[in-house]
């Protein structure tokens, strides 16, 4: 059994469910600090962080991810205890397999074939680990990043070990992410009996043609990375629960994924100009989770990663911007390069969770060979 796969194991057998790290973080300073990583705890409120970084020279290459893991739904529903980390045929089952334990892993076991290979090697190497990735996210990598910023030390290039292929290892790098804006919107009304309609002011009623109007607007066509801004109502809530009474409200919750094209400001505008054409008293509450952050195909990290795929695949992957948000949208804003990079996703969040051992080999590889693109130059 190789060490990536022996690693990955000794992770996914820790049940550190969000935001408890269960002790896979001192793991991975163990096995970091004798390879010359300067370790740095950071915690904040329940969350466990992590940063460590060899060398103090540019380019910094970061390596980020989570060890927190979502939960595992009914045990007795997996194929092999979800924390046992057993392997059949070709696969490894356990929570956090793909989504992300694995691809620590197989930067770790990458970074210590470097750094023994390449002693010498230009610029710097960085690991920014947390436990708040699957939870609310307001403790981890953006109070990191906040700290990182403050003492003006800058991440170049950043690789996110996200499980971001789609049919085979390699085959998709997500260069990028659409913003997430959630809005919940109460539309008022006045509750009354449902026999007496004039003495009331049903405020479903009010709400629906209002939310036509708002589904119907086409927002944006996108961009050259970035499919179109797209609006999706989740909930509606209303009512008493009675069959006889008008309700006094409609609650309504709805997102926006929103590319480039669009900033939080100008789709909020755009809701309150839509809004404004009814007949009605609401307030919205705003959420903002991320923005949209995209990083070049031509840039160096893109690359590097590409001639490490096609090394040992012999393919190139190709760019997204699809899916949900990740971390990286933290460290985009201080003008990294930053992508996702990882093992399939088919199976992230599911019951039997899994990700090939000979995938994770290979991906061992294709890490390595990523830091020997970007910092054995020059």
């Amino acid at each position: 059994m190789s060490a990536t796969i022996e690693l990955a194991q000794r992770l996914l057998k820790i049940d550190s469910v969000t935001p408890d790290d269960k002790g896979c973080q001192t793991l991975i300073a163990d096995f970091l600090a004798p390879l010359g990583f300067n370790i740095e705890p950071m915690p904040f409120a329940d969350v466990s962080n992590l940063w460590a970084r060899k060398g103090t020279t540019k380019p910094l290459l970061v390596f980020a991810g989570h060890t927190d893991v979502v939960p595992t739904g009914p045990a007795e529903k997996w194929r092999f205890p979800p924390f046992s980390a057993q392997i059949e045929g070709d696969m490894l089952y356990a929570r956090g397999a793909a989504d992300m334990k694995s691809s620590i892993a197989c930067f770790m076991i990458a970074t210590e074939r470097f750094v023994k290979d390449y002693p010498n090697h230009c610029g710097s190497i960085g690991y920014l680990i947390t436990s708040d990735e699957e939870g609310p996210a307001v403790n981890g990598t953006v109070k990191v990043v906040e700290t990182l910023e403050a003492r003006h030390e800058k991440i170049d290039f950043c690789l996110v070990g996200e499980p971001s292929s789609d049919a085979k290892l390699g085959d998709s790098i997500k260069n990028g992410r659409r913003g997430s804006l959630n809005g919940e919107l109460i539309i008022k009304g006045v509750q009354g009996h449902i026999a007496y309609p004039q003495l009331a002011d049903n405020p479903i009623h009010k709400a629906l043609p209002a939310l036509k109007a708002l589904t119907d607007i086409e927002w944006d066509q996108g961009n050259d990375y970035f499919p179109p801004t797209s609006l999706q109502i989740s909930n509606i809530q209303s009512g008493t629960g009675a069959t006889n009474v008008i309700p006094g409200e409609c609650k309504v919750m709805f997102n926006f994924r929103f590319s480039t094209e669009h900033t939080a400001e100008s789709l909020k505008q755009g809701v309150v100009n839509c809004l404004a054409a009814f007949d009605l008293e609401y307030e919205i509450n705003w959420n903002l989770s991320g923005l949209p952050f995209v990083t070049g195909a031509e840039g160096e990290l893109i690359q590097a990663t590409g001639d490490a795929v096609e090394k040992i695949r012999g393919y190139r992957p190709t760019l997204s911007t699809g899916g949900g948000t990740s971390d990286g949208r933290f460290i985009a804003p201080t003008g990294a390069q930053v992508i996702e990079f990882g093992p399939l996703n088919d199976t992230i969040h599911k019951v039997n969770e899994c990700v090939s051992v000979s995938d994770l080999n290979d991906l061992t590889e294709m890490y390595y060979h990523v830091m020997v693109n970007l910092l054995t130059k020059g």
